[in-house]
C-alpha cells in the first residue's frame, strides 16, 4: 500500500492538490512523533491561519481507520501513526511479489529522456575528470528507464577541430602505425603532448595543423581516413572502461556529426534578425539577460560550440521528440549552457525551457591538478585498475580462502570509484581517496556490499522462507522496514533532481539499520520458529532492496566477501 497516497486522498485543503499533499508528506526525524508528517506551514498564506491551527483543524477533521490509526498535531506539524503489522506485511509482500522490479514504476511511459554524458574527447586520455559525468549519467539513464521513461544516452564525441590537425601533423612527423596500435589512446596522447612541446619552438607547427584540419573539413582522403582511425582507437581503447563500469550509450554522434547540421542554424539566426556582428565575429547579443554574447561564427567564420550545441538540440529534438534533454556537464560550462538555451528560446523554439543542464563538481585525486598539454593525466582506467588491486589485497588478507577473490575484487574496486563519485551531492567537488573508498566500516559501497555479504549468509544458513507470520515486533525491525519501504520514493526522488546521490545515501541508511537489527535482534537463533522466520523473510526483502538500489547505480553485489 502507498501509505502517503492513503494519507494525502483523506486530507482536503482547499487549493491544495492531493498531488501535492503527497509529496509534501515525509518522514519525520522522530519517530516516536509518527510514521509520517505533513508540515502545513506552507498552507498559512493559502488559508490565512497559522501552521499550528491549520495542523489542529485538520487533525480534527481527520477520521483514523484501521490502516492510519493514530493522528496529531504539533507545532504545525501533523503527524500520522500508521498500524504496524499491516504496514510491515504490506511492505515486504509488495518486494517478494515484484523482487528485481520493487521500486520500478511506469510514470514515464511514453515519455523520452535524452542524456549527454561522458563525452570523451577523440585521441586525448580518458581521465579522472570524466568520472562524473559518465557514472552520473550512466546512473540517470538506469533510474529513467527504471520508471518507465523512454532513456536515449547520448556520446557526444569530442571529434571536431585543430587538436585533430595537430594529431596528423605529430603522426606523420613522429609516428609510427605499429606503435600507434599498440598503444592506442595513450600513445596517441603522448604524440599530442609531443606536438605541444615542439611547437613552442616551432610555431610553424600550428600553422601547418590548422591546414591539416581543414584538409579534414573539406573531406581529403588521406586526412579523413587517419581522424577516422584515430576515433576506432579511441573507442575501441574507452568501450574496456564502459564494460568495467555498466555504461552504456544509444547514440556517439559527436561534434563533426553535425558539422553539415550548423549552416540552417546561423541562416535562422541571420532570418530572424538576431546575429550581431562584434569585431568581426557573429554573435546573438545577450546582453539584456545579464550575459556576455553568445558567439556563433568566429571572424574567420568557423564555428563554436554554441553552434554546434544548437545544432544538437534541435536535430535532437526532431529525431526523438524529448520531453527533456540533460547535459550532465561539469558547473564549469554554467554560462555556456545559459547562452546556447537562451538563444535557442530567443529563436522561438519552445522547447528550450525543457533543455537542463546537470551541474557536477569536480573530481580530483589527492596528488593534484591536470593538463592533457602537459602530459601530466591520470587515466581513468589506472584509478579503476589500482582500486581493484587494492580491493584484492584487502579480500585476501580478511578472507584468504574466499572463491572467486578476483571477480569480487573487481566488484569490489569499481563499485567504490562508482560510489565515490555518487555519493554526495553531485554539485560538490570531490577529492578522490583510495583509503576512503574502500573503507570497510565508513559510508561507502563496500560497506553496503559487505552487509549484503553478510545476509547472503544468514540466508544460506537459514533458507529464504516462503511464508511467514508476523511476531510482536520490536522498535528495530520496524525501524529497517520503513527504510526498506522509501525504496520507490527514493527512486522517484532521485529523478526528479537528478540526484543518484539520494539512492547511494539510501543504500548506506539501509546497510546501518540491517546491522542494527543484525546485532540486536537474533535471527537464526530466535526466541521462536515464527520469529526466525520473519526475521528470514525481513532479510531477504532487505538484500533484495539493496541489489536493486546498487543495480541503478551499476555497482555489483558479491555473493560472499
Amino acid at each position: 500500500m502507498d501509505y502517503k497516497k492513503r494519507i494525502a486522498s483523506k486530507l482536503k485543503i482547499d487549493g491544495i492538490s492531493e498531488d501535492e499533499l503527497y509529496d509534501l508528506i515525509a518522514l519525520p526525524p522522530n519517530t516516536e512523533m509518527g510514521d509520517y508528517a505533513l508540515p502545513c506551514f506552507k498552507f498559512a498564506k493559502i488559508l490565512r491561519k497559522s501552521p499550528v491551527m491549520i495542523a489542529e483543524e485538520l487533525k480534527n477533521a481527520f477520521e483514523t481507520d484501521d490502516v492510519i490509526s493514530e493522528v496529531s498535531a504539533v507545532n504545525g506539524y501533523l503527524n500520522f501513526k500508521i498500524n504496524k503489522e499491516g504496514f510491515v506485511r504490506s511492505t515486504l509482500d509488495k518486494i517478494f511479489a515484484e523482487k528485481d522490479g520493487y521500486g520500478k514504476s511506469q510514470e514515464g511511459n511514453g515519455k523520452t529522456i535524452c542524456l549527454d554524458y561522458s563525452s570523451i574527447n577523440i585521441a586525448k586520455p580518458f581521465h579522472i575528470g570524466h568520472l562524473s559525468t559518465t557514472v552520473l549519467g550512466g546512473a540517470l539513464y538506469r533510474i529513467f528507464n527504471y520508471l518507465g521513461f523512454k532513456a536515449v544516452g547520448i556520446n557526444h564525441l569530442g571529434d571536431y577541430g585543430t587538436q585533430f590537425g595537430k594529431l596528423i601533423s605529430a603522426y606523420k612527423r613522429w609516428g609510427v602505425k605499429e606503435e600507434i596500435e599498440k598503444g592506442g589512446i595513450r600513445a596517441l596522447n603522448e604524440l599530442y603532448v609531443k606536438f605541444h612541446r615542439e611547437a613552442e619552438a616551432y610555431p610553424e607547427y600550428e600553422d601547418e595543423a590548422r591546414a591539416y584540419f581543414k584538409l579534414i573539413e573539406q573531406g581529403d582522403e588521406e586526412c579523413q581516413a587517419l581522424f577516422h582511425w584515430f576515433k576506432d582507437l579511441t573507442l575501441k581503447d574507452v568501450q574496456r572502461i564502459y564494460d568495467m563500469l555498466d555504461i552504456r550509450f544509444d547514440s556517439y554522434a559527436g561534434e563533426s556529426f553535425y558539422s553539415d547540421k550548423m549552416q540552417p542554424v546561423v541562416d535562422e539566426l541571420k532570418e530572424k534578425g538576431l546575429l550581431v556582428e562584434s569585431r568581426g565575429a557573429q554573435v546573438v547579443d545577450l546582453e539584456e539577460y545579464n550575459m556576455p554574447p553568445c558567439i556563433i561564427l568566429k571572424s574567420d567564420g568557423s564555428s563554436l560550440y554554441a553552434t554546434r550545441d544548437m545544432a544538437a538540440a534541435i536535430y535532437r529534438k526532431n529525431v526523438y521528440d524529448f520531453d527533456k534533454c540533460l547535459y550532465v556537464v561539469a558547473y564549469q560550462q554554467n554560462l555556456h549552457f545559459k547562452q546556447f538555451f537562451k538563444v535557442l528560446e530567443m529563436m522561438g523554439k519552445e522547447w528550450s525551457k525543457d533543455l537542463v543542464h546537470v551541474a557536477y563538481g569536480m573530481v580530483s585525486l589527492e596528488e593534484g591538478t591536470m593538463s592533457t598539454r602537459k602530459g601530466n593525466v591520470v587515466f581513468l582506467e589506472d584509478v579503476i585498475n589500482k582500486c581493484i588491486q587494492k580491493a584484492y589485497k584487502i579480500i585476501d588478507e580478511k578472507n584468504p580462502n574466499l572463491e572467486d577473490k578476483e571477480d569480487v575484487a573487481k566488484k569490489v574496486g569499481v563499485g567504490a570509484v562508482i560510489f565515490g563519485a555518487l555519493y554526495n551531492a553531485k554539485i560538490k567537488d570531490i577529492v578522490f581517496s583510495y583509503d576512503k573508498v574502500l573503507n570497510f566500516e565508513g559510508e561507502t559501497s563496500v560497506y553496503v556490499q559487505y552487509t549484503c555479504a553478510r545476509a547472503n549468509s544468514v540466508l544460506s544458513k537459514g533458507g529464504i522462507p516462503e511464508t511467514y507470520e508476523l511476531p510482536e515486533l520490536n522498535a528495530v525491525e520496524f525501524e529497517l522496514v520503513k527504510a526498506i519501504s522509501t525504496f520507490p520514493d527514493v527512486v522517484k526522488s532521485a529523478a526528479e533532481k537528478y540526484e543518484p546521490s539520494f539512492i547511494a545515501r539510501f543504500a548506506v541508511d539501509v546497510a546501518q539499520k540491517f546491522n542494527k537489527f543484525y546485532f540486536d535482534c537474533k535471527i537464526l537463533a530466535a526466541e521462536t520458529e515464527k520469529t526466525k522466520t520473519f526475521r528470514l523473510a525481513l532479510t531477504n526483502a532487505t538484500l533484495q532492496t539493496l541489489k536493486n538500489a546498487f543495480g541503478l547505480l551499476g555497482i555489483g553485489i558479491p555473493e560472499k566477501m
